[in-house]
């Protein structure tokens, strides 16, 4: 039994670091949504209690408001935009340099990288001047237009991994039977390099949902999002509504796990019906 024993400890010791760092991660979102449902004596009692009779009077209130409605749908339109633009744009591009190398192949890539190095206030106020001097400031389309450059660089730099994981050989056989390069592209190398590029999507939509100093800088109403209007809860001291704070959490979460799973449920059916 010692050899088993001793055999099993490296096991058990990186299984209870798995637990121990899943319940990090797992207990701040767990204690996030109690704290949307408990009234705000309840999230002031010290010590904390963990039953309570739950109210939903926390997401109504923020689901009732107007401008928390606006900023959602704001959020829901830019992002998905960008993203689509992104990928409609970035995974040809990246296709391309995965493929079709040249001598400047490395410095695309690194030059796409490098847009993620700015510190985003660098970019944010030339962009607020832009924007001003063309009229746009404080629309949808200029946030989309920012954000696509964003969404395209990671795009770009997370697919061409994805795309030289494809073997050649399939590209080949297929253009020996006749297939165009067009073709290959839409039904080869997508298909094959799906799984990879569907993480490179959500990536860049949660880039873009989460993001503040950007969307706080080219916008004042008519275009905030959520990200935004939830910040303006937290503003208020120690006044701050601690119950509307963590619904507005709450409801600033559920847009990129439900758009993960619409994206996960659409790659598995289309897996299938390749198989």
């Amino acid at each position: 039994m010692g050899p088993v024993i001793a055999r099993s400890l490296p096991r058990l010791g990186a299984r209870a670091i798995i637990g121990v760092v899943a319940l990090l991660v797992v207990v701040p979102v767990l204690w996030t949504l109690m704290s949307a449902f408990k009234h705000t004596v309840d999230i002031q009692t010290s010590p904390p209690i963990l039953l309570f009779k739950p109210t939903p009077d926390n997401f109504l209130y923020v689901l009732e408001r107007s401008s928390v409605r606006g900023a959602l749908v704001n959020s829901i339109i830019v992002s998905t935009s960008s993203v689509l633009i992104g990928a409609v744009l970035g995974l040809p591009c990246a296709y391309a340099v995965a493929r079709y190398p040249t001598r400047h192949a490395a410095d695309i890539q690194f030059f796409v990288l490098s847009l993620r190095f700015l510190p985003p206030i660098a970019v944010a106020l030339p962009l607020m001047v832009i924007w001003l001097d063309a009229g746009l400031y404080d629309t949808r389309t200029a946030l989309i237009v920012t954000y696509t450059l964003f969404t395209l660089s990671v795009t770009i730099w997370l697919a061409i991994p994805a795309f030289k994981q494809v073997p050649r050989e399939i590209e080949e056989a297929a253009f020996v039977d006749g297939y165009s390069a067009y073709a290959i592209f839409f039904l080869i190398a997508l298909p094959v390099a799906a799984k990879s590029l569907i993480g490179a999507i959500v990536f860049s939509f949660v880039l873009v949902w989460n993001e503040f100093l950007i969307a706080l800088m080219l916008t004042t109403s008519d275009a905030r999002t959520l990200p935004i209007m939830a910040s303006e809860l937290s503003q208020l001291g120690f006044d701050t509504p601690w119950g509307i704070l963590n619904a507005s959490v709450i409801v600033l979460s559920l847009p990129p796990l439900m758009f993960l799973g619409i994206l996960s449920g659409f790659l598995n059916s289309f897996l299938k019906r390749k198989t």
